[in-house]
């Protein structure tokens, strides 16, 4: 089986206590049953400390959060006390892995950074050449592929294809990539979009607030210089989220779900560059980074949006 990823994969390191938005503060920490059982078997104060922060009476366990939500072996130093203790592997598979996200298929599996991680969001945002995919790993062992599968793979590359095409303006690629899908986003004004979104499950009162600022702002958009860097957004999108055995008009709504993402953070950007006059890498890379922990970790807002593009 082989594991492929972006090429800027390979790149990725936590930065761990330097993080703003650390992930072990504000989010439940899930324990798969492998990690769960080691955890009630570790000996000494470690193990009573380990019993008295899990929750076994839910499925899954979880970590009991601390005080201000966060992990209770996260120190005062913002550092995990698990891997201070015993490294790296004492972690539960969720804390192992994030932030990446897999995608499955029958023959081989694709590997990416979420975009809601700071560092990711940097990475990502940051490369300046079009994406290409890499094999990290091979074992040799080819399974047979799955016709269905095959298709998804065949249409987001004619997507990636198109959104390489830079003599373009990435707005044009944009809706190239609509018109090539045969799909359409309802006609609503940022403004009104911005509603919308208002009414889907939130974490940071800041999003409300930015999102309520984009009704109200006039726009002056991020011009044709920052087309490579909505680039790398457009495809991390279209990456991440069309991927699978999908049906034809599950990869369209999903084609659409990207171009409607990458609009909403360009013109949250917009709203940024017109308030402060100015717009940096970083503020796009944070937008990003909010956008994707307020609607891509959340199935039912990722869903609420297929089903509003899929309504018209």
């Amino acid at each position: 089986m082989r594991l492929v990823a972006p090429d800027y994969y390979p790149k990725f390191r936590c930065i761990a206590d330097k993080c703003r938005h650390n992930c072990c503060i504000g989010w439940e920490i899930d324990i798969d049953e492998d990690t769960l059982d080691y955890y009630l078997s570790v000996p000494g104060e470690l193990g009573e400390r380990l019993r008295r922060h899990i929750n076994t009476e839910d499925d899954p366990a979880h970590f009991i959060l601390a005080e201000h939500e966060r992990c209770p072996f996260l120190n005062k130093d913002n550092l995990c006390d698990l891997i201070v203790a015993q490294g790296e592997g004492a972690l539960c598979q969720i804390c192992n892995d994030h932030p990446r996200f897999y995608n499955e298929f029958s023959n081989y599996t694709e590997v990416g950074l979420g975009l809601c991680c700071e560092e990711s969001a940097r990475l990502i945002l940051s490369q300046t050449e079009p994406v290409e995919m890499v094999t990290l790993e091979d074992d040799g062992v080819n399974e047979r592929a799955d016709r269905q599968e095959l298709q998804v793979v065949l249409e987001r590359s004619m997507l990636f294809m198109q959104l390489k095409k830079r003599e373009l303006p990435l707005e044009k690629r944009l809706l190239e990539i609509l018109k090539m899908m045969d799909i359409s986003l309802p006609s609503r004004s940022y403004g009104q979009w911005a509603t919308f979104y208002q009414t889907l499950e939130q974490l940071d009162p800041a999003w409300q607030e930015m999102l309520q600022a984009l009704k109200t702002t006039p726009l002056s958009l991020p011009r044709r210089e920052w087309d490579v860097v909505f680039e790398q957004l457009t495809h991390y999108f279209l990456y991440r989220h069309i991927a699978g055995p999908l049906e034809m008009d599950e990869i369209r709504l999903r084609a659409a779900f990207a171009v409607l993402s990458v609009w909403m953070i360009r013109a949250l950007c917009g709203v940024k560059l017109t308030r402060d006059k100015a717009l940096t890498l970083e503020d796009v890379a944070e937008i990003a980074r909010m956008y994707s922990s307020e609607i891509e970790y959340s199935d039912e807002n990722v869903d609420a949006l297929l089903q509003e593009i899929a309504q018209g």
